[in-house]
């Protein structure tokens, strides 16, 4: 499966991984809350998943979760 996630989205799933609550993302990137639920909503979707643990364990099989880290 190759995801193709854009420049945001890279920095909304950083700030979700580190257990930031959609609040704190919307705040620390300029963004509202529900402008954050979009981005997630299109990343589920990307990854195939319904939620942020899924999208944990899918991101680190995919290999996705070390670039994040970086």
């Amino acid at each position: 499966m190759d995801v193709k996630l854009t420049i945001r989205q890279i920095e909304v799933l950083r700030l979700v991984f580190e257990g930031r609550s959609s609040q704190d993302v919307g705040d620390a990137l300029g963004i509202t809350n529900r402008t954050v639920h979009w981005h997630l909503a299109n990343i589920y979707d990307k990854l195939q998943v319904s939620n942020r643990v899924q999208a944990f364990r899918r991101a680190v099989r995919l290999g996705i979760i070390d670039d994040l880290m970086k």
